[in-house]
C-alpha cells in the first residue's frame, strides 16, 4: 500500500512539474535564434524586443555609427512569430505528451524563424542623408605647382555604396547576434584642376620664362567641349582674339579647301602635292594646289571664302605664297580693327588661335564621326575619309619643336607649325595649331606669339614646350 501511495505522491508531482514546463515554451526552443525555453509568451517577447532592439554599429572607415532599429523602420512581428511556436507547444496531446515527458522522451522543438518588417525606402533615406552626406569624402582635386609646369596629385574621394550597405545591414538588422556592419565604399579619382588654375599656371609659366612679347593659347577638350582662350602680354591680361601672321599654318585651310574640290580617290599628283605642304613645309606646293585645283588667280580668295562659310571670320589669305605675288583683297576683320593691340600681321595672310582651334575641331569631329561644320557647310563635298585623310598628313609634319617637344615622344600630334623671317631680317610671330591624341583625353591646343623686336627662336621654342607640357599634364596627371 506504501509503494502505491509513493508511486502516487510521484506521479502527481511529476504531473505539477510536467504542467509548469507545458505552460511555457520548450526546452531548446528558439524564435528568431533566440533562446525562449522554459519563458512565457510575455518573457519570450521581452527577450527577443531586446534582442533585437540592440542597435546595429555601422562601420564607415573611421567612423563608428550606432543605429537604432526602428529608424530604419525595422519592426518584429512578435504576434506571429509567439503563435508559431505556441503552436508546438498545445499540438502534442497531454496525456501522451506526458508519458514521454516520464521516460525523458521529450520533442526537440523547431525553431522558429524571424518574422519582420524592414522598410527599405526609411533605410535607403537614412543612409543618404544622415550617412553619405556626412561621411563621404569628397575628391581634393590636384592644384598647379607655382613656376613649373606639373601639378601636385590630389586625393582620392569616397562615396558609399548604397545598395551593398541596404543587403548588409538588413542582415544585420535580421540577426541577433551579428550587429556589426562594415561599410563598403568605392573610391572617386580626383577631378582635374579647373581650366582657371591651368590659365593662372600658364601664365605663370610666361612670367617665369622672361617673355615680354604677346601670347595667346586657345585649347578645346574634344570630349568634354570646354575651352580655353586667353592672351597675355607683359604680365597683362588681353582679351583674345587677336590677329597674328597665320604664315605656314594657312596650309591647314588651304588643304581643307583642296580636299572640298578634288573628287575620291584622290588624285596623286594631289596627295604629293599636300606631302611636300604639310610635311615639308614648302610653299610651292601650296600654291600649285590653290592655282591647279582652286582657281589660277583667285585661288587664295576661294580658300578665304570657304573659310568665312565656317565662321572663321579673322582667318584669309589675299595672295599667293611667291615672292612678289600680288595682293588680291585687303581684308578687314575684327581681329585686325582692334587698336588696343597690334601685332603688325602680314596683310597677306591671318588668323586667331581660336579660328585654327574651330578648324582643328572641325577636322576632328569629321573624321571621328562625319560630323561638325565641315560636313554640314560643304554636304557632299567632303567625306569623313577625306578629313581623316587630312589628319594623317597633319601627323606626319614630324618636327620635334613647340608643341610637340612638350609631349612625350610617342605621344600622336597633328600638327602644323608655322613662322616666318619678316622684312627687316627678324623672327617676329610663331604659332603651332595641333591635335593632341592624349592617353587620358584628345584635345585641340594652338598657341601663338609676337615679339615686336625679335622673338629669338630658342627660348621662345622652349616656352612653347612649357605651355604644351602643362597642357599635357593637366590632362594626365599621374
Amino acid at each position: 500500500m506504501a509503494l502505491i501511495l509513493m508511486a502516487l505522491v510521484l506521479t502527481v508531482f511529476e504531473l505539477v512539474q510536467y504542467s509548469r514546463i507545458r505552460s511555457s515554451f520548450p526546452p531548446g526552443m528558439r524564435i528568431a535564434g533566440v533562446p525562449v525555453g522554459g519563458l512565457n509568451q510575455e518573457s519570450a517577447a521581452e527577450r527577443l524586443v531586446q534582442a533585437y532592439g540592440v542597435p546595429v554599429e555601422l562601420r564607415y572607415g573611421d567612423a563608428v555609427i550606432q543605429v537604432k532599429p526602428q529608424v530604419v523602420g525595422f519592426e518584429l512581428k512578435l504576434d506571429e512569430m509567439l503563435a508559431a511556436a505556441d503552436l508546438q507547444r498545445i499540438t502534442q496531446p497531454f496525456w501522451s505528451a506526458f508519458w514521454d515527458y516520464l521516460w525523458n522522451q521529450l520533442p526537440t522543438p523547431k525553431s522558429v524563424p524571424l518574422s519582420a518588417t524592414i522598410s527599405e525606402e526609411r533605410l535607403r533615406t537614412y543612409l543618404k542623408n544622415e550617412i553619405a552626406v556626412r561621411y563621404d569624402q569628397p575628391p581634393e582635386a590636384s592644384i598647379p605647382l607655382p613656376g613649373t609646369t606639373s601639378f601636385q596629385s590630389g586625393n582620392p574621394g569616397t562615396v558609399l555604396d548604397m545598395d551593398r550597405a541596404v543587403v548588409l545591414i538588413e542582415d544585420a538588422l535580421r540577426s541577433p547576434n551579428a550587429r556589426v556592419v562594415n561599410l563598403t565604399y568605392s573610391q572617386v579619382k580626383p577631378p582635374r584642376p579647373s581650366l582657371v588654375n591651368l590659365e593662372v599656371l600658364l601664365k605663370q609659366i610666361v612670367d617665369v620664362s622672361g617673355f615680354d612679347g604677346v601670347v595667346e593659347m586657345y585649347m578645346l577638350d574634344l570630349k568634354t567641349r570646354e575651352e580655353m582662350n586667353f592672351a597675355y602680354r607683359n604680365g597683362e591680361d588681353l582679351a583674345p582674339g587677336i590677329a597674328f601672321t597665320a604664315a605656314s599654318t594657312m596650309k591647314i585651310p588651304i588643304m581643307t579647301s583642296t580636299f572640298r574640290r578634288v573628287s575620291e580617290p584622290t588624285p596623286q599628283t594631289v596627295l604629293d602635292q599636300m606631302a611636300l605642304m604639310i610635311e615639308q613645309s614648302e610653299n610651292g606646293p601650296a600654291d600649285r594646289l590653290m592655282q591647279n585645283v582652286l582657281d589660277l588667280n583667285l585661288g587664295p580668295l576661294q580658300v578665304t571664302e570657304d573659310m568665312q562659310a565656317i565662321g572663321l571670320a579673322n582667318t584669309f589669305i589675299a595672295g599667293y605664297f611667291y615672292p612678289g605675288a600680288p595682293l588680291l583683297q585687303r581684308f578687314t576683320t575684327p581681329a585686325n580693327s582692334r587698336t588696343d593691340v597690334n601685332t603688325e600681321p602680314d596683310v597677306y595672310n591671318q588668323t586667331t588661335p581660336a579660328d585654327l582651334g574651330m578648324l582643328m575641331d572641325d577636322l576632328y569631329q569629321c573624321a571621328n564621326n562625319g560630323g561638325g561644320t565641315l560636313t554640314a557647310a560643304y554636304a557632299g563635298q567632303v567625306s569623313q575619309a577625306e578629313c581623316q585623310q587630312m589628319l594623317d598628313f597633319l601627323s606626319l609634319n614630324d618636327i620635334a619643336v613647340l608643341i610637340k617637344a612638350g609631349i612625350p615622344e610617342g605621344t600622336r600630334i597633328a600638327h602644323k607649325h608655322g613662322w616666318i623671317i619678316e622684312n627687316d631680317g627678324y623672327l617676329h610671330t610663331m604659332g603651332n595649331a595641333a591635335i593632341v591624341y592624349s592617353p587620358a583625353g584628345d584635345y585641340v591646343l594652338v598657341i601663338f606669339m609676337y615679339q615686336p623686336v625679335q622673338l629669338v627662336f630658342d627660348p621662345a621654342n622652349v616656352l612653347f614646350a612649357n605651355l604644351s607640357r602643362a597642357v599635357y599634364n593637366y590632362y594626365n596627371l599621374e
